[in-house]
């Protein structure tokens, strides 16, 4: 069930992704991300946690790809969760992290090969999404 709140300051309201908990605990415990796409493949947050540790081994190619499908399976979830191209994504919802880890992930990845363009698009997209992941992921 997706949850939307109504922004006080008359903007548009935050979309809140729905909870994929099995996926998510699955995550927390520890399971191999690669499991988890495999069962889950909407599950950005196991193509995030792919995308992260692809970098963190030199693999920046293939950290673009798996963060690629994390952004684009957590676009098609924002759709479907009523979001229409603009307003806040928030950290503060656990089950949009995913979605926001995979496009952090993708501007990063994007910054390391030299798409600059798509880098500065990917960041602009986090800091209108959601403030506080920029600040969380760095």
């Amino acid at each position: 069930m997706t949850r939307m709140t109504q922004n006080l300051l008359g903007g548009t309201p935050p979309t809140e992704l729905p909870d994929n908990a099995e996926a998510r605990t699955a995550l927390d415990d520890g399971v191999d991300p690669v499991e988890i796409a495999a069962r889950f493949p909407e599950y950005s947050g196991a193509w995030a946690a792919l995308a992260d540790a692809a970098f963190a081994k030199g693999g920046v190619i293939e950290s673009y790809a798996y963060a690629r499908t994390g952004y684009h399976r957590g676009l098609d979830a924002l759709r479907r969760a009523g979001w229409k191209g603009t307003g806040p994504v928030p950290w503060e919802h656990v089950p949009n992290r995913g979605f926001l880890r995979a496009l952090h992930a993708l501007g990063r990845a994007a910054a390391a090969i030299g798409e600059d363009a798509e880098a500065e698009r990917c960041r602009a997209f986090l800091r209108d999404s959601s403030p506080v992941a920029v600040e969380v992921l760095g």
